[in-house]
């Protein structure tokens, strides 16, 4: 057919079938359509979402959470005799089984009797273990695990002497080790962060058709990403109920079956809050039939009668405010298992929770619904736009005002926010958030052109050339078998399975029609590709939330630091100083050592023995010591010594005065004879 007559035909086939089009012209350029431009940027920010998570999961499990500030003996130091029991200070809340603290002889044998008790006071949390008696001198290593108040496992492993340090082939248990990491740990957060984008759809999909678009209910697309919400919630929940045993426990993949460790995790906080879960998604499942279902029904033609519109408003106040208390339920389940649990005010800390967790469900998941409507229909009114846009507003509003509670309260000072790793995935998502808040700003500035009458859009719409696409062929198809149809129906055909096929095609010609329209309007194509932008950021946000849960505190782990520092700086026990000697005469090498107890600036006692080269003792009849502390300028002090009474080459001295912490230069004069005598220097740090 000659291209001078294709395209009348073309259009007078097309008004056969109710649809207007504009002729194409000749020489425009095809180009890619919205639809292939917008999965492809779709793709790539996903993508970038999903890079994201797996590096923020590469870096394993956060050190943890109920951090250890202290223990007696401390980490480190030498202790003059055995002590009975072993105690460990923690940050927060911690639960311990008998057998998690072990502590370890030289050999590796263990000392403690394994009965674990909680000697906390005053809000101080403190467990203890009790040692056998009789220990020996030596290095004794404590190894202990726990899970922290905010459903984390926690472990460590320390040092202390007896009399004073010796070698030891004591190990850390594997398990403690093991817990937390490895692929349970990897999959218990993949399964975090699936419960937190579940929760995100299911709440938001659903509150976006109450709040913003009751039509909403009628569209497949809403309702499939409201119950994949519910979906991926619910296989996420029980995924990570079978999961907690070995996540905390032996790290061991093969004991997620295991029914006795799932009977000990139900009865823990975070077991029981996971048990929570499910039981408030079977109320969800009833919520999103009942929302989708008798609700949707009564959107249709049916909301013309008064007393159907009376009914839908009644089921609608109903659904809200059994929506809202699920919601809440929901949200509670995080936050009485997790950071929000422990820590200071922590009262006000869950309620605050359960709204911040609450106002990214609204924002986030309606941002996907409205996502939804704009991509596959029927498309939103700038109505449904500009209520979501004034919900968002205050959703953003609730998450700064939370936000900044819980940044300080978890945070607590400008060092953290900058120098831990919890302030830094802080400041990512900050920034995150300020990012989804600018392309919110041009989502309402396209949200503001969405304004015209229903006629004004028909106008507007009908001026707009229409673009090929992928549906033309459908609508082709379906004129060209329009004429078909007339022929059946003068013939009085009723071939039930040629209507059927006419009227697939007949609807498969309107959709095409209303997708069109949808692509050639530049408004809705706008916010569309905004949205799409906000929604690719919401993944990426998700991902450092999920990390943050997983991260401990700035504010415990700068805590952490000082109880460090403090040890780092505490006396470390007797000093010992071993000095070699040679006076020159016969008999004149040996080895001076000296011990100073306790090693700690003010009152010490000293003593000194000397030996030869085979080890045995050396009498000399003159051994003097002076203490001098260059830093200060102080000294030097010469110290009194007194014999040992039947011990050869042994002295003593008491009431040892040094005034200063610091590094000591120690000098050792020792006469073997009346003219063999030698001066040794040497140093000695004195806490």
């Amino acid at each position: 057919m000659p291209s001078t007559t294709r395209a009348p035909f073309r259009a007078a086939v097309l008004r056969a079938v109710g649809r207007s089009v504009a002729p194409r012209p000749a020489t425009a350029p095809r180009s890619a359509t919205p639809r292939s431009t917008a999965t492809r940027v779709l793709f790539a920010l996903v993508t970038g979402a999903v890079a994201l998570l797996g590096v923020l999961a590469a870096a394993g499990p956060a050190g943890a959470h109920a951090a250890l500030t202290g223990s007696d003996p401390a980490k480190g130091s030498v202790v003059r005799g055995a002590p009975e029991q072993v105690m460990l200070d923690f940050s927060e809340g911690v639960a311990m089984s008998d057998g998690a603290i072990r502590v370890l002889d030289p050999r590796g044998q263990r000392v403690d009797t394994r009965k674990v008790r909680d000697t906390g006071t005053a809000g101080k949390v403190q467990r203890a273990v009790s040692l056998k008696p009789g220990l020996g001198k030596g290095t004794y290593t404590v190894a202990w695990q726990a899970v922290s108040a905010d459903s984390h496992p926690v472990s460590g492993a320390f040092t202390f002497s007896v009399g004073k340090p010796s070698k030891t082939s004591a190990t850390v248990p594997q398990q403690d080790k093991d817990a937390g990491g490895g692929t349970v740990g990897a999959l218990y957060g993949v399964g975090r962060y699936a419960a937190y984008a579940g929760f995100v759809l299911l709440i938001g999909g659903a509150a976006f058709v109450l709040m913003c678009s009751p039509r909403a209910a009628s569209s497949r697309a809403v309702q499939r990403l409201t119950v994949t919400g519910w979906t991926t919630l619910a296989a996420s929940t029980l995924a990570l109920l079978l999961l907690r045993g070995p996540y905390t426990g032996s790290g061991r993949f093969a004991d997620v079956l295991d029914l006795g460790a799932l009977k000990d995790v139900v009865a823990t906080k975070p077991g029981a809050a996971l048990v929570s879960r499910l039981l408030l998604l079977a109320a969800a499942a009833l919520f999103v039939s009942v929302l989708f279902g008798a609700y949707a029904r009564r959107g249709g033609e049916e909301a013309a009668q008064e007393e159907a519109a009376r009914q839908r408003r009644d089921l609608r106040y109903g659904l809200s405010v059994g929506g809202t208390v699920v919601a809440a339920g929901l949200a509670a389940t995080w936050a009485m298992a997790e950071h929000a649990s422990t820590g200071i005010q922590a009262g006000v800390a869950m309620p605050v929770d359960v709204l911040h967790l609450l106002a990214v469900a609204l924002w986030l998941g309606g941002l996907a619904a409205l996502f939804c409507l704009l991509r596959w229909g029927p498309a939103p009114t700038g109505t449904t736009v500009r209520r979501f846009s004034r919900l968002a507003f205050t959703c953003v509003t609730v998450l700064a005002a939370t936000g900044l509670y819980q940044s300080w309260r978890q945070v607590g000072s400008w060092s953290a926010l900058t120098g831990t790793s919890y302030g830094q995935l802080l400041m990512v998502k900050v920034l995150l958030v300020g990012v989804l808040v600018s392309v919110g700003w041009f989502s309402r500035r396209w949200t503001t052109r969405l304004t015209e009458s229903p006629a004004e859009a028909s106008v507007r719409r009908a001026n707009v050339p229409a673009r090929r696409s992928p549906e033309s062929d459908t609508v082709r198809t379906s004129a060209r078998s329009a004429p078909e149809a007339r022929d059946g129906q003068k013939a009085g055909t009723t071939d039930p399975v040629r209507a059927a096929q006419l009227a697939r095609q007949r609807a498969a010609a309107d959709a095409a029609r209303e997708r069109q329209q949808r692509e050639a309007d530049p408004q809705r194509s706008g916010l569309r590709r905004s949205v799409l932008t906000e929604a690719a950021v919401a993944v990426v946000l998700l991902a450092v939330t999920t990390a943050l849960t997983g991260t401990e505190p700035g504010r415990t782990e700068e805590q952490v630091r000082a109880a460090t520092d403090t040890a780092r700086n505490a006396p470390g026990g007797p000093v010992d100083v071993k000095v070699p000697f040679d006076t020159g005469g016969p008999d004149g090498k040996g080895t001076a050592e000296l011990e100073i107890d306790p090693g700690s600036s003010g009152d010490n006692s000293l003593e000194l023995r000397t030996t030869g080269p085979s080890g045995k003792p050396v009498e000399a009849p003159e051994v003097k010591i002076a203490f001098t502390l260059p830093a200060k300028d102080l000294g030097p002090l010469s110290v009194p010594l007194k014999p040992v009474e039947r011990e050869k080459g042994h002295w003593k001295a008491t009431g040892l005065q040094l005034p200063m912490a610091g590094k000591w230069k120690v000098a050792i004069t020792v006469r073997t004879s009346d003219i063999d005598q030698v001066t040794k220097t040497t140093t000695a740090t004195i806490g």
